[in-house]
């Protein structure tokens, strides 16, 4: 078992120590240099692009990829709540549909997090998290996702091996599951396109439906004010992500929202 920078530091927000790469690059490592064969991460903390020498072999069948509230329901949050995250996609959100909401940090394994949910109105975690370590009845409300979009492949499970090791490849074929993996590759094609990561608030929640992925995309402010989504639908994930991003960015307003919060230029 590899312990990465990011379980060590479980008390520093992730967009100070590297964002979602910190739970990957050490687990990546350990099977480039030989020491295992296979990586299985959460598919929400992967990089958009797989790195050199690694193949994203398999997706198996998904977790519900929605946000959970735990505490209390969204409706019965008082004025003023405060909603304990570290997100900054789910503070976004949270803020563009209630601006009267304060935010805390909230890091950890989920134990802990459920621990600290008593000195919070609410906590948000990812419910599949919950289902998965058979905490479930913590959940006081999913959210949908037409109005609190997910993290990129959010609920998913994302096995890597080396790009040579065919054998590995063919046995891990056998695990995944094809609607899965269209999604996941579909919301990971979204990130690549827009150059997100853990500290710009984006997500994009895709599914599967007689054969065509369909997919909503978001991109927010830091603070909430602004918040900007897409819908739309192919057979091609890679060319749905890619489609999205550019309607997103060139026609929904997205560069002039990244160049004023100084992350990147406008596209020319």
């Amino acid at each position: 078992m590899v312990q990465t920078s990011g379980d060590r530091q479980a008390d520093v927000p992730l967009w100070q120590i590297g964002g979602q790469g910190v739970f990957v690059k050490e687990v990546e490592a350990a099977v480039l240099d030989g020491r295992a064969d296979i990586a299985v991460h959460s598919a929400k903390d992967l990089p958009s692009v797989t790195g050199p020498g690694l193949v994203l072999a398999a997706v198996p069948e998904r977790e519900d990829p929605r946000d959970a509230l735990v505490g209390s329901t969204f409706e019965a949050l008082p004025v003023g709540a405060r909603v304990a995250t570290d997100s900054v996609r789910r503070r976004a959100q949270l803020a563009w549909w209630r601006p009267d909401l304060t935010f805390a940090g909230l890091r950890g394994n989920i134990d802990t997090r459920l621990a600290k949910a008593s000195q919070f109105h609410a906590i948000v975690v990812a419910a599949a998290a919950l289902r998965r370590l058979g905490r479930s009845e913590a959940i006081a409300e999913l959210l949908d996702p037409r109005w609190m979009v997910p993290q990129v492949g959010q609920g998913a499970l994302a096995v890597e091996c080396r790009e040579d090791d065919i054998a590995t490849r063919e046995v891990l074929a056998g695990i995944d599951d094809p609607a899965s993996r269209a999604a996941v590759d579909a919301e990971r094609a979204w990130l690549a396109a827009v150059g997100g990561g853990c500290d710009l608030p984006v997500g994009a929640y895709a599914v599967v439906r007689d054969g065509e992925i369909g997919m909503t995309a978001m991109m927010a402010s830091i603070d909430g004010r602004v918040v900007l989504r897409a819908d739309d639908v192919d057979t091609d994930p890679l060319a749905l992500g890619a489609r999205l991003a550019r309607r997103v960015l060139h026609d929904a307003g997205g560069d002039d929202l990244l160049a004023v919060s100084h992350l990147r230029p406008p596209s020319p």
